[in-house]
């Protein structure tokens, strides 16, 4: 039986279902900001090192954004690679197994080349000069952008020390860096550096440096007080040579379609704390180096300086390094301007 309902009885029945149907969708919308508001975000947190500088950042960062977000993001931190090697962490964090990395720049050059321009010998003087350009505006800004087209968001950078070399036997002059094998980050920076010095450069996993140096696959490896201390190094060789080349910065590298996910406020939360941690770990990592290398010398090991002049060689052997890897890729030549800018911005500290 078909009804037909005219006049102002029709325009009430319509009305009457225009209103329901907007409370219905008000009341829908309001429970789902509801569930959004409720709803608790894991956050995995993955580091190469544990008990250092990028291991005791994740930390606070993982307290902190639990914290401002009243516990609705949980931060898990799985340090010493527990989550795989670094090729693979990164990997995580791309395609979203993985929330957050905290991992030295130059790893993500499969990303994006311009990664590792931190890896430039010479960029920086001191771990305070390193600390000034990692706050750097148009450092910060060029840093932070890599990898947004290849489902990444950069919330930070921080320098976590200068790296240092290792070796079975002791390197005390330049000489003797000729003929040896050495481990270094995946970056042209650092393998082109070690070539000028007359060693052959592989570059290999954080994980996998230990037991390659103790059974004789390499000679040495570039790597950082921290994981040298910590990793037990001192098993496999007590020489550590203190070149102070390159530095090593940390970046902080979120899943983007995981972030992109969050409510707005977690987003500000997230992007907040990990600009305020990148701060606050600064007088941390000056802390932990000392403390390494007093460890180091306490565990009988030895911390070589190489003879001034010698240094200097060395410094003027790698000062064209940047420089001569970046002119062959234009994205790459042009971030290291703005580094290298950023670096002399920064070298001297502001007066008082």
């Amino acid at each position: 039986m078909k009804i037909t309902i005219t006049g102002e009885r029709a325009r009430s029945v319509v009305a009457t279902g225009a209103f329901v149907a907007c409370f219905v969708a008000s009341l829908v919308l309001t429970l789902g900001a509801a569930r959004a508001e409720d709803q608790t975000y894991v956050m995995k947190i993955t580091t190469p090192t544990i008990n250092d500088v990028p291991d005791t950042f994740a930390r606070n960062f993982a307290a902190a954004v639990e914290k401002d977000s009243g516990g609705r993001i949980k931060g898990e931190v799985y340090p010493a690679s527990q989550l795989g090697s670094i090729p693979r962490q990164i990997e995580g964090v791309q395609f979203g197994a993985i929330q957050m990395g905290v991992i030295p720049s130059e790893f993500w050059v499969g990303v994006d080349e311009r990664f590792e321009i931190t890896a430039a010998p010479g960029l920086v003087d001191s771990l305070a000069h390193g600390q000034r350009l990692a706050a750097d505006p148009a450092m910060l800004k060029l840093m932070l952008s890599l990898g947004a087209d290849k489902g990444l968001h950069g919330v930070g950078l921080f320098i976590s020390e200068p790296s240092d070399v290792i070796a079975k036997t002791p390197i005390r002059h330049l000489a003797d860096f000729k003929g040896k094998k050495l481990r270094t980050f995946a970056s042209k920076f650092q393998t082109e550096s070690f070539s000028r010095l007359g060693a052959t450069a592989v570059a290999m996993s954080l994980g996998d440096v230990l037991p390659a140096l103790q059974q004789g696959a390499i000679d040495g490896a570039v790597s950082g007080m921290g994981p040298f201390t910590k990793m037990h190094f001192i098993d496999a060789s007590k020489y550590i040579t203190m070149t102070n080349q390159p530095a090593i910065f940390l970046i902080e590298e979120v899943n983007r379609k995981w972030y992109e996910s969050l409510p707005k406020d977690l987003q500000d939360i997230i992007d907040r704390d990990a600009a305020a941690q990148s701060v606050a770990i600064n007088p941390i990592a000056i802390d932990l180096r000392k403390k390494a290398e007093a460890s180091w010398a306490a565990d009988g090991g030895e911390l070589i300086e190489l003879p001034q002049d010698e240094k200097a060689a060395m410094m003027k052997t790698l000062a064209s390094v940047g420089a001569d890897v970046s002119q062959a890729n234009p994205q790459l030549a042009e971030g290291y301007k703005i580094a290298t800018d950023a670096a002399a911005r920064t070298r001297q500290a502001p007066s008082q």
